[in-house]
């Protein structure tokens, strides 16, 4: 098996709180960002998903913090999808410090939803295969 698809993120000096540390929220946001890095490298566009009638949504997530991360920190966030049956799907990622040590482990559930609908398609899986150029990023 191949290794996850992953982003670089360097740690901004205003993401930081009084601490120090790397505020709880901004985590989020680097999971966002290489979720979308993701998209973007197996080709699919936000304004192709949109024309498409569909958009990502975000069921769960749950983060668990490992060490500290203080600003300067150059960081790796994986992103790896998990396919079961229906109309979810599991999105593991870590985050990850140059020298290997794990910082975070972010475990989502999301789905696709239908935007004229508002319901999540049936198989997701099958409408990103549809649109992504490569379907392997997904896992699929």
């Amino acid at each position: 098996m191949s290794e996850p698809f992953s982003v670089p993120v360097t740690v901004r000096g205003y993401e930081t709180d009084t601490q120090g540390h790397l505020n709880q929220s901004v985590y989020l946001n680097y999971a966002e960002h290489a979720r979308w890095s993701l998209l973007q490298a197996a080709g699919i566009r936000q304004a192709e998903l949109v024309a498409d009638g569909v958009g990502p949504v975000a069921l769960e997530t749950t983060i668990r913090y490992r060490r500290e991360l203080l600003a300067g920190d150059e960081v790796t966030v994986s992103c790896a999808f998990e396919w079961g049956e229906g109309k979810t799907f599991r999105i593991r990622q870590v985050v990850t410090k140059a020298d290997g040590t794990v910082a975070a482990e972010i475990d989502a559930v999301g789905g696709l939803m239908d935007l004229t609908e508002r319901r999540l398609v049936p198989d997701p899986r099958q409408r990103f295969r549809k649109l992504a150029a490569e379907p392997e990023l997904f896992g699929l």
